[in-house]
């Protein structure tokens, strides 16, 4: 696993019984996504150079601990499998200060051709640079 955000609750991002709000969550984990994208080769001057994207198309969160104001916050990502055409990645997000894992994000992603607006495999290289960076280790 890579670390792929970090970051401080906020008050505004607090819900009504001041806690963080899943819109919240889903932020910083669309943020560290981003990160594991280019971790793995895709960066946005890559997709854009090669008329490229990355879709997420599931996604699943499981909330374990609640977070209040001023909790300091990590996650860290891996990737689970590599399609021919899908990114399938796992985020856990940690309150810093006590190492308590607060909520993880399951993700299927699908890499796509975005002049033609569908589908397209994934170039050699993801799976070469999420191997090295010892992101996935399933042959």
């Amino acid at each position: 696993m890579i670390e792929t955000y970090r970051g401080v609750v906020h008050q505004w991002e607090l819900d009504h019984m001041g806690h963080l709000n899943i819109r919240s969550y889903q932020a910083m984990f669309e943020a560290a996504s981003w990160h594991l994208y280019a971790a793995v080769g895709i960066t946005p001057t890559w997709m854009r150079d090669h008329a490229r994207g990355m879709a997420v198309v599931e996604q699943r969160i499981r909330y374990r601990s609640e977070l209040g104001a001023g909790a300091l916050v990590v996650i860290t990502s891996e990737v689970t499998e590599i399609g021919d055409k899908t990114l399938h990645f796992v985020q856990h997000l940690h309150e810093i200060e006590s190492g308590t894992e607060a909520a993880t994000s399951e993700f299927v992603s699908v890499h796509i051709d975005t002049e033609a607006r569908r589908a397209c495999s994934l170039p050699p290289f993801v799976r070469t640079r999420a191997e090295e960076a010892g992101l996935f280790n399933r042959g």
